[in-house]
């Protein structure tokens, strides 16, 4: 493909602990310069063709600036006290001022040049970046270049009423992340973002932002129009957002639920289901919110701690037992009753029915003496006994003869078991309710009637519970729910009528009941309770007229559905199974005015609803030209077919928006199957883990209804973000980290920093988000130290091959064997990097590079590579060999990071000293142009006994450096150059290596040059009066003072020093360096 075929990689992965040590570690970078701005610029390029007569060819390095500036090797990279910095600080000194005759070498000494600035300046910077490639249309490019077949991760869309938290910024950089990789595994990326833009929430911000006067002239149509209005400003803001997140998107067509297109789409699906018999209109239970005055569904829910309900326990007394059952129960009348436990004592006048298990045994019992004085408070409970208990004559209780015991310590009263008997046997007999003297029927109930809590009795409401309701349709039981859409009792309840039923209604049934000698208990009792995730508020079940879809119609297919689609984690598809086989039909109607209607008309007179496939396909067709707001300023007669017009006046339109939940589970529909170069289904979906009872469910069914099949192949699901000590982030707790905070920083840029958007991205490619993931103030400070060690080395590649020409290019087969080594170790990282990539595991590529760029390259190679870098020569073979591996290592690093940190890329690629050219010719002038780096299988076929041998020479080096540490502690040694290193081991195999490396052919496999010594010698024998030993795997090591003199310009000492009569303070290496140079002014600057 190009000059360096890709570089794939592998590199061990850090465990938890490891990660964390690396990440707290201080960064040793001092920042020496800072580039002022940038500015446009032509350079001239270096072509990267293996040929090397292909013709170079100039392009624009957009963020440059004119001057170049020099760093020594110290300020690009610090290693430890023991290292050798005779090179770097000679040139220093020299290009510091001092005498000539102390800097006469320093036009000798090749440091390192580039544009690229040690430090970010991301809040300048990142928006240059950003410009650059919205000007040069980058992604559209990219996208119409690429040819691997398409990819499309279908958006999920946010609410449009208000600010991108830290949830949302985790979502759209996991997105991007996986967007950029495929851009350079070469597909077609297809990402259309969207928003949801109908509802309650934005219907509230337009009605909290109008005063009294204002609400009263508000106008269906008024209040439709500010809603749109303000969804569409919130959409517009929130994209600001994400574009600064550096994400790349169709921004300039993304898809808005309120859009009349989508409107369309989502009344065809409607439709669809609706004609193949899965839409129905029916009278039950529903969630409701009397503060939103609508129904909710499941997914509009939430279940915070520490509610408590006031429960009670009741007595209903038995009026009569069924012909088949005379005599059972005779001897216990007239004052035999049933006890039931309610944590809702509004619902008692709605009651209907007692259900009890037909398999469980049940007792009746006699309440006697108490056996002590209950408490008052149990904890956080409050207990009241009811009047009943406290008189004399106390009647007969039924209730599950496994409670017993239960019941007596709670009631604190002693409950002698009179007779036993199976519920089977209490059905069909009768009680008296005490709210209204009503008699009701005992009947069977199912396995919710357990004997875990409560009486094993259970009042039964249907118009106010689920299980209630489906009891009730067995037995015919009537569907009764004396309650209004604020909450209130109706006139139905009679004297409890007006009364809120969470309120004032609540204690007044339980008041009424105990004067009624109805109450055995009252107690406060702790539990999960849904509220509306909105208004935060609790919710009712509340029986109502709305529109049902069946979801037990195409059951079975989204549970086989389910188990085709790949999951991650694996475990999301129990948890998404679990709750679609258990879940009730869908609530689909909405009693609000912002929304998309449900397209129905009713009979004035008889209410029948009026929904076929020509009204349907009508109003479809209206809304598709006009948007939803046509159905509230459209008569009747203009909305109906023409087959219904002379009809018109016969019918009335319905009031009942759709549920926002079937807005955004249309989106496959309106997106995938409109939009062109989109296919159905996507190939991923990607949202937070509520979403397994939100969009992937809504999604899934409306999509299993009406294609048959699920509407993803792939769904990723991550956890939520918490502050760093694991705490749910909260205003009030003042621990919400705002991502535009990290990014641009506060108003006190000392105490709030801005970051930049990659650092953020950074910390998103760290956390394993399967789970929930943590943030804070601390770890985004060690995510910058992280960026800035990662900055500095490619920044140390930038400088050093300021020089470089494909023309110097070493073949692989006469690399030293330290430059095959470094090779096989990069296209080992860059292959487990995109192995990570695919299976969409980016923390262990965070892992992979933070490893691989702090240990493997900077504490090794970059250290040792220093001295031929900087005084091998310039065109010396060894430093030409170096550079050879630096652009190779230089090209895949911009690569494999750019999915993750695009910015940093991006700023490494427009600095580059040469042009990255494919064998058509051309150019990849954008880091996303130039592709995934291909696998290099000559690199890693580098022998596995050399693969070995050197981890054996970077574990004996480690040895080595110990030892020299306490030299130095011992006063013998400064720097690492003033010694000399001695060897011994009886293992034959060993020492020879060892000598091969003290005499090698290239001065870059020199043990001495590993080491950073000035001598190495293997020796036959334990030299005893070395000074200071070690000793490492049967390898002995000694340390002395180093033989000769210190070389003037490399510091290395040596026995030749002295032996060249024009350069006398030179070694041989330096001498032949100096000799054959012909330096030139440009050849060394001065550090700016």
């Amino acid at each position: 493909m190009s000059f360096f075929k890709s570089v794939a990689a592998n590199s061990s992965v850090f465990t938890p602990r490891e990660a964390t040590m690396a990440m707290m570690q201080p960064s040793p970078y001092r920042v020496l310069s800072q580039r002022a701005g940038s500015s446009l610029r032509k350079t001239t390029s270096i072509n990267l063709l293996y040929s090397r007569g292909s013709s170079s060819v100039n392009f624009f390095s957009f963020l440059n600036i004119a001057n170049y500036s020099v760093y020594s090797g110290d300020e690009y990279f610090s290693s430890s006290k023991r290292r050798s910095r005779g090179p770097v600080m000679a040139a220093k000194k020299a290009s510091q001022g001092l005498k000539e005759e102390e800097g006469k070498y320093k036009q000798t000494v090749d440091l390192p040049k580039t544009t690229f600035g040690m430090r970010a300046n991301a809040l300048v910077r990142e928006p240059e970046i950003q410009k650059l490639w919205e000007d040069h249309q980058v992604f559209k490019k990219v996208i119409d270049k690429n040819d691997g077949g398409n990819f499309v991760l279908h958006d999920g869309p946010p609410y449009a009423n208000g600010d991108l938290h830290m949830g949302h910024a985790l979502n759209k950089i996991l997105k991007d992340i996986i967007n950029r990789y495929k851009l350079l595994q070469n597909y077609k990326v297809h990402f259309i973002p969207g928003w949801d833009c109908h509802g309650l929430p934005i219907e509230l911000k337009v009605l909290q932002s109008l005063d009294q006067d204002a609400r009263k002239d508000l106008t269906p149509l008024k209040l439709r129009a500010k809603a749109a209005k303000f969804a569409k400003a919130t959409v517009k803001s929130q994209m600001s957002s994400f574009q600064r997140y550096g994400v790349w998107a169709d921004w300039n067509n993304p898809y808005l639920t309120l859009d009349p297109k989508y409107e369309a789409a989502q009344i065809e699906v409607f439709g669809e289901m609706a004609l193949k018999g899965y839409i129905y209109r029916g009278r039950k239970p529903v969630h409701w919110s009397p503060s939103s005055r609508t129904a909710l569904a499941e997914a509009e829910l939430e279940y915070p701690e520490g509610h408590v309900s006031r429960s009670i326990y009741v007595l209903f007394r038995i009026v009569s037992t069924p012909p088949s059952k005379d005599g059972l129960l005779e001897e216990f009348f007239p004052d035999l009753c049933l006890a039931i436990w309610t944590t809702t004592p509004w619902t008692i006048p709605a009651n209907a029915a007692v259900a009890v298990n037909a398999k469980l045994q049940y007792a009746v019992v006699e309440a006697k003496s108490f056996l002590e004085d209950v408490p008052v408070s149990v904890g956080n409970k409050k207990r009241r006994l009811g009047n009943v208990l406290k008189e004399p004559n106390k009647p007969f209780f039924i209730v599950a003869y496994d409670l017993v015991p239960t019941l007596e310590a709670k009631w604190g009263t002693k409950l002698n078991i009179k007779k036993t008997l199976l519920g089977s046997d209490l059905e069909n007999c009768r009680y008296v309710l005490p709210i209204n003297n009503k008699e009701c029927p005992v009947v069977i109930g199912g396995d919710y009637i357990t004997t875990e809590s409560g009486t094993g009795l259970v009042h039964t409401a249907p118009g106010h519970g689920q299980e209630d309701y489906v009891t009730g349709l067995k037995y015919g039981l009537p569907i009764y729910s004396p309650v209004d859409d604020d909450g209130k009792f109706t006139e139905e309840a009679g004297q409890f009528a007006g009364l809120d039923v969470l309120g004032d209604g609540n204690i007044a049934v339980v008041k009424y009941l105990d004067e009624k000698m109805s109450i055995v208990m009252e107690e406060s009792y702790e539990h999960k309770y849904p509220y509306d995730w909105r208004t935060k508020k609790p919710t009712i079940f509340r029986a109502t007229e709305q529109w049902f879809a069946s979801v037990e119609g195409f059951r079975r297919a989204a549970m086989d559905a389910i188990g085709h689609v790949k999951w991650i984690p694996a475990q999301a598809e129990n948890r998404i199974s679990a709750m679609t086989s258990s879940r009730s039909d869908w609530c689909i109607s909405r009693q609000r005015t912002w929304g998309l209607p449900i397209p129905v008309f009713y009979h004035v007179t008889s209410k029948e609803p009026l929904m076929n496939k020509e009204t349907i396909d009508h109003i479809k067709s209206i809304i598709a030209q006009k948007g939803s707001d046509a159905w509230w300023y459209m008569t009747v007669a203009d909305l109906l077919p023409d087959q219904y017009r002379d009809k018109a006046s016969e019918y009335e339109k319905g009031t009942d928006t759709m549920d926002v939940w079937f807005d955004s589970g249309s989106s496959w529909a309106a997106v995938l199957g409109k939009r062109d170069g989109l296919s159905f289904p996507a190939d991923l979906y990607l949202e937070g883990t509520d979403q397994h009872r939100g969009w992937f469910q809504s999604s899934l069914l409306t999509s299993i209804a009406t294609k048959g099949k699920a509407p993803y192949s792939s769904v990723i699901t991550h956890g939520f973000v918490l502050d760093e000590k694991g705490s749910k982030m909260s205003k009030s707790l003042g621990n919400v980290v705002d991502p535009r905070l990290v990014i641009e920083g506060g108003k006190n840029q000392k105490e709030a920093p801005g970051y930049g958007a990659d650092i953020l991205r950074l910390w998103v490619s760290s956390v394993d988000y399967t789970g929930d993931v943590m943030i804070g103030p601390q770890i985004i400070r060690q995510m910058s130290d992280i960026y800035r060690k990662l900055r500095g080395t490619l920044r140390f590649l930038l400088g050093n091959l300021h020089d470089w020409k494909v023309e110097n290019t070493v073949s692989y087969h006469e690399l030293p064997m330290i430059d095959r080594h470094a090779l096989f170790q990069l296209e080992n990282v860059v292959k487990n990097i995109r192995e990570d990539y695919e299976n969409y595991q980016f923390f262990k590529i965070f892992q992979i590079i933070q490893r691989f760029v702090i240990v493997d390259v900077s504490n090794f190679y970059f250290d040792v590579a220093k001295d031929r870098l900087y005084v091998g020569g310039t065109t010396s073979f060894t430093r030409r060999s170096c550079q050879t591996v630096l652009a190779a290592h230089l090209l895949s690093l911009a690569r494999v990071i750019a999915p993750i940190l695009p910015h940093l890329a991006e700023d490494v690629w427009q600095n580059l000293p040469f042009q990255y050219t494919f064998k058509d010719g051309s150019v990849a002038d954008f880091v996303f142009k130039s592709k995934w780096p291909t696998l290099n299988e000559k690199w890693l076929a580098f022998p596995a006994e050399e693969v070995g041998f050197w981890g054996k020479v970077l574990e004996l080096r480690t040895e080595v450096n110990k030892v020299l540490e306490v030299a130095r502690g011992g006063k013998l040694i400064g720097s690492s150059l003033e010694a000399k290193v001695y060897l011994h081991t009886c293992d034959a195999s060993m020492a020879s290596r060892l000598l091969e490396m003290c005499s090698a052919s290239n001065d870059a496999d020199a043990l001495h040059r590993i080491f950073l010594t000035s001598q190495v010698e293997v020796v036959n024998e334990v030299v005893e009066s070395i000074p200071y030993t070690g000793e490492y795997d049967k390898v002995w090591i000694g340390v002395s003072r180093a033989d000769g003199s210190k070389c003037e310009r490399c510091w290395n000492y040596s026995l030749q020093v002295g032996s060249f009569v024009e350069h006398p303070s030179l070694c041989a290496r330096c001498f032949n360096v100096v000799v054959g140079t012909q330096p030139t002014p440009a050849m060394a600057a001065t550090a700016s």
